[in-house]
């Protein structure tokens, strides 16, 4: 009995031993298993990837004393417009995206490949110092978040985007604006890292990316991309640049609504006058004076939107011509009334030439007389076959009313009719003159001179200097009347030829 008790009591502790074993192992199946099921939280992995613990250090870069860190750059842009000539600047709405490589931040633990993050992470870890070279200025979209993405791969690699609106210098060559083709550049240049800690590039698939459907109001914008880098050599170092081009070729149809069909309309209205009838002068003179300050009005409205340029500009030349036009135009109209009065100059120097032959005498000259006659024949539509062609007293309102008569003519013709005090001179006077208008000689002069006769006793009469002093004026006009408009047709085949084919095709080849 003493043995069966003792083998049953050396039985009891052995079963309780197999069994608490069974039971540990059990729980070690099941916590691990619940390790399996249950990953680490995205909080516990962010803080041991770049919390405190983690030792990452944001201030250090990738590769620290290793190799440079590459940073492949791509360009999304939004919007392209305000391009101000008078500033030479440009403004761009962009998505900037960098993307580079941190052994630091390569994960397993995780399960998901690639991590999108909060921007606010983006102080826990390390960027490329990168800055716009040719910026004039800039700001961030905080609307209504911050714009940025930060995203972070299983390998380590490291997507940093972010938009800006961007104000970038672009030095515009105006010689031939407004049919011009300007080239803007965009440059992302390191601040602080020498080209032995960071190299800049362009992504090789879709480095620079446009919106679709975007439009520019007074350019084109050419598909074709140019990526160049622009190594910068300063005195503290050799740093890395890369820059992109943009070609804008201008659009001129504002332009030419604004500006050359206006200033062309009004050249032609210019050439109106040479229509107008040469007596005219109110009109024709108003005409031009009108069409030359509107020509400058034009001509400073061309300039408000164009810095001050020391040299000349294709739409320069152009409103420089057009006003040369209208003003030659008014000159036109000068010389010809000077042409067309040139006969009256002409006979008054004659006169006054024959006064200057006479003597001082008191008789009435009848070559003079005869010409006073003549006038007022002329005038007052006698025949030649009327007696004295006129009454002395038509001879004395001709003289007063023209002023062609010398003055002391008229003083000795005046002394002949209003002079009463003294009775004797008046009648002796009287006496003479008539004696002298019944002289054979003056009878037969004046018989000899009809209306029309020679001027100062020689040449062409007063009537065929006239007209051909008018003629003249007129052939001015009517050679006016072609010549102005072929020399501008000329001008106009020649300055379109060279600035829109001859410079055009240097811009492009260039």
């Amino acid at each position: 009995m003493r043995r069966k008790k003792l083998s049953v009591a050396g039985f009891l502790p052995a079963w309780k031993l197999l069994f608490i074993l069974s039971v540990g192992q059990c729980k070690e199946v099941d916590n691990a298993a619940r390790t399996r099921q249950a990953p680490m939280s995205p909080s516990d992995f962010l803080d041991k990837l770049m919390g405190r613990t983690s030792g990452y250090d944001a201030r250090i870069r990738p590769n620290f004393k290793g190799p440079p860190v590459n940073v492949s750059c791509n360009i999304f842009i939004n919007s392209f417009g305000s391009i101000a000539e008078t500033t030479m600047d440009y403004r761009v709405n962009i998505f900037l995206r960098q993307q580079w490589n941190d052994p630091r931040l390569a994960y397993a633990e995780y399960p998901d490949d690639s991590l999108d993050l909060d921007p606010s992470m983006l102080d826990s870890i390390w960027k490329p110092d990168l800055f716009f070279a040719n910026e004039k200025g800039a700001h961030f979209h905080e609307v209504t978040t911050d714009n940025k993405l930060l995203r972070i791969f299983k390998n380590g690699n490291v997507l940093y985007s972010i938009r800006l609106t961007l104000t970038l210098s672009c030095p515009m060559d105006l010689k031939n604006f407004p049919m011009d083709v300007q080239t803007c550049i965009m440059q992302l240049e390191s601040f602080g890292y020498t080209m032995n800690d960071l190299i800049f590039e362009w992504q090789e698939n879709g480095p620079v990316q446009v919106a679709e459907g975007l439009t520019l109001p007074q350019f084109i914008l050419k598909d074709e991309s140019d990526l160049r880098y622009c190594t910068k050599h300063y005195n503290t170092g050799k740093f890395t640049c890369i820059e992109v081009r943009f070609h804008l070729e201008r659009q001129m149809g504002y332009y030419l609504i604004q500006m050359y069909i206006p200033s062309l309309l009004i050249v032609i209205l210019s050439w109106v006058s040479f229509w107008i009838n040469m007596d005219a002068a109110p009109a024709r003179v108003a005409l031009g004076i009108t069409t030359v300050l509107t020509m400058t009005t034009q001509s400073s409205g061309s300039r408000t939107s164009l810095p001050k340029v020391s040299y000349v500009k294709a739409i320069d030349i152009w409103m420089a011509v057009c006003l040369l036009f209208v003003f030659s135009a008014l000159l036109e109209y000068a010389a010809v009334n000077f042409v067309s009065r040139q006969h009256k100059e002409l006979l008054r120097f004659r006169r006054h030439h024959k006064s200057k032959s006479k003597n001082s005498g008191g008789a009435v000259d009848p070559e003079e007389l005869a010409d006073s006659l003549r006038r007022v024949n002329i005038d007052d539509g006698l025949k030649a076959a009327d007696p004295l062609y006129g009454s002395m007293s038509n001879i004395y309102a001709s003289n007063n009313r023209e002023g062609e008569v010398h003055e002391s003519r008229l003083t000795t013709a005046a002394t002949v009719t209003s002079t009463p005090s003294n009775s004797k001179d008046s009648k002796a006077n009287a006496n003479n003159t008539v004696t002298v208008l019944n002289t054979p000689g003056a009878t037969a002069n004046t018989t000899q001179n009809p209306p029309g006769a020679t001027a100062g006793g020689g040449g062409k009469s007063t009537e065929e200097m006239r007209k051909l002093f008018i003629d003249r004026a007129k052939k001015i006009d009517t050679v006016s009347r072609a010549g102005f408009p072929l020399a501008f047709l000329f001008f106009n085949i020649f300055y379109w030829v060279l600035y829109k084919i001859l410079r055009h095709e240097d811009v492009h080849k260039q």
